[in-house]
């Protein structure tokens, strides 16, 4: 079956297709969704930063109009990415707009060439951007990172940041350093958040996370030793739990609740969990 979403590098001289509209609010939608006529768009005064093909959908061609500042069109309305990540009626239309946030936030930060200023050209053909006075190409930046789920028989180690959702606590996760393995970065992390020691770590699976353009590759591990002591600043609070007693977890969309969920699967004797893409 072919994919209703693919990446790819479009020509933005050519006329007619889908695009999603992207401002600092989130993205454009009206009644019937946020894929909008792109011929239709463009009769508007809209102030467009940059255009950027980015793929099909359903074999259709999609732009991503990327706003310099956000504007009001008639019975239309703003909407921040994680509200569509936890509304996921479409998990294609998801993807499809993860993509394009990432794009977006690349395109608007790479205006302009980080070595000597000169304003940058985009590539035909190819998703990078150019400064002739350099000769430096500039790729969309992907960070990796590691979040690992930490557990002991049958508890399992979750905690809350300041900044999450109140009462919602999910599994350790940090970027990793220059020159450092994901593994060195879940060992640091770890010690760093909880002060705890891990041991027999396994990887699981990755899942791009566009906030704004992170690569998170998820590790089980089992509780080494040590006593959890929360890092100031960071971590709210810090416990062990259950599988039977567990509090409110992440978003059933997010790879910490597919470590979660596939843990607790495996645990019960359930069917496993399928990692969201």
């Amino acid at each position: 079956m072919a994919e209703r979403w693919k990446t790819a590098v479009l020509d933005i001289s050519e006329v007619g297709g889908w695009a999603v509209v992207r401002g600092k609010q989130g993205f454009l939608q009206d009644s019937k969704g946020v894929l909008f006529p792109r011929d239709w768009l463009k009769r508007h005064d809209l102030p467009v930063l940059c255009e950027h093909g980015i793929g099909h959908y359903e074999g259709v061609p999609v732009y991503l109009l990327e706003l310099e500042y956000d504007t009001h069109i008639d019975h239309c309305s703003w909407q921040g990415l994680r509200q569509f990540m936890l509304q996921a009626d479409d998990p294609h239309l998801f993807k499809l707009l993860a993509y394009a946030a990432q794009i977006g936030t690349w395109a608007r930060e790479h205006r302009f060439c980080g070595s000597c200023g000169t304003a940058m050209t985009q590539i035909p053909h190819e998703r990078a951007m150019y400064c002739q006075r350099c000769d430096l190409r500039h790729y969309p930046r992907i960070s990796p990172s590691m979040i690992v789920l930490i557990t002991r028989g049958d508890e399992i180690l979750l905690a809350r940041s300041p900044r999450f959702v109140s009462g919602v606590y999910s599994t350790l996760a940090g970027f990793a350093e220059p020159g450092e393995s994901a593994e060195d970065c879940l060992i640091r992390e770890v010690r760093e958040e909880v002060q705890i020691e891990v041991k027999n770590i396994q990887y699981v699976g990755s899942q791009c996370w566009p906030f704004p353009h992170s690569m998170m590759l998820g590790f089980h591990a089992q509780y080494a030793g040590g006593e959890i002591v929360p890092q100031p600043d960071e971590i709210e609070d810090a416990q062990w739990f259950r599988i039977d007693a567990l509090p409110p977890l992440p978003a059933s969309r997010s790879i910490a609740r597919y470590l979660i969920d596939l843990y607790v699967a495996r645990r019960l004797g359930l069917a496993e969990p399928v990692l969201p893409g």
